[in-house]
């Protein structure tokens, strides 16, 4: 679920599950990370929640974090723009708040 493009940043391959009761990350499949979020999916709350969860998650600033593709699907990809973050560090983090 945790892949490098081409100009180093980080993309994780989300299956959203918004108008949870608590923002959480349920499941780490081969294909996709399971996240929960609270906010319902309306006009990107969902979206902007995701992000601003991800980013605590994976210890980076609010901004590296941004929605890469699946702004009106549950199936998202959150691109991670920090210099020197591995493919393994972003996994053990993401798996660490499972």
């Amino acid at each position: 679920p945790v892949t490098q493009s081409k100009d180093g940043s980080i993309l994780v391959a989300i299956h959203a599950k918004p108008g949870a009761k608590a923002n959480a990350i349920t499941d780490v499949t081969t294909e996709t990370v399971g996240v929960q979020i609270t906010a319902p999916p309306m006009e990107g709350e969902a979206n902007a929640e995701l992000c601003r969860y991800l980013a605590g998650v994976l210890e980076v600033k609010k901004s590296a974090v941004s929605l890469e593709r699946g702004a009106k699907s549950r199936e998202k990809t959150v691109r991670v723009d920090t210099p020197g973050t591995t493919i393994d560090a972003v996994l053990q983090r993401i798996k660490a708040a499972i």
